[in-house]
């Protein structure tokens, strides 16, 4: 499942994210923004292994195939690395002075589509190991939120220039999974209609 961590630590997107976060989290008095961000991070490691243990009855209940949601995991997917290598996205959530809460930090931007169908996907994939999924997406997000506790002495040691690179590198290697996971689906549509 060290696969599963890592595709879902590039998801997650702490580098690209840390930027959005600090721009959120600036409008907020100083002494309370580290209290905001760790309670933003654990809604978001909620909602994750939310959806890893009620994925199955959810899929089951919309009448989705693993297939299905390979080729609508893998689009979506392509989409977000698209958008870390050619960033074009504005600061999501203009929350003005208020202090966010579950939108936007926790969810789209720790928990959003994409983590949530790759987490679904692997779910549906391998129903007999969710223990170790769990493991593997609190792996992901514990490296996640450590990056983004400290991610303004990340953003000051890095620069923008050395953050951009990294979002685009990390975006590059999320496009390849996206186009695989695409594959995957189509290759397992294909088959359930070849019998």
């Amino acid at each position: 499942m060290l696969a599963l961590a890592v595709t879902l630590f590039l998801v997650l997107d702490p580098f690209g994210n840390a930027a959005i976060f600090h721009s959120i989290l600036s409008k907020i008095p100083e002494e309370r923004r580290r209290t905001v961000l760790l309670r933003e991070l654990l809604f978001a490691l909620a909602i994750l292994l939310g959806f890893l243990f009620i994925g199955k009855h959810l899929l089951g209940f919309l009448g989705l195939r693993p297939a299905t949601l390979s080729i609508s995991g893998g689009i979506l997917l392509f989409l977000i690395a698209l958008g870390m290598v050619f960033p074009t996205r504005s600061i999501l959530g203009e929350t003005g002075d208020e202090e966010p809460f579950i939108v936007p930090l926790a969810v789209p931007l720790m928990a959003g589509p994409s983590s949530i169908a790759l987490i679904l996907l692997t779910a549906s994939k391998y129903p007999a190991a969710i223990g170790s999924i769990a493991l593997a997406v609190s792996g992901a997000w514990l490296v996640s939120a450590v990056i983004l506790l400290f991610s303004p002495a990340i953003l000051k040691l890095l620069g923008t220039k050395g953050t951009r690179a990294l979002e685009r590198l990390m975006g590059l290697l999320l496009i390849m999974v996206a186009v695989q996971m695409f594959l995957d689906g189509v290759a397992t549509y294909s088959a359930s209609y070849a019998k």
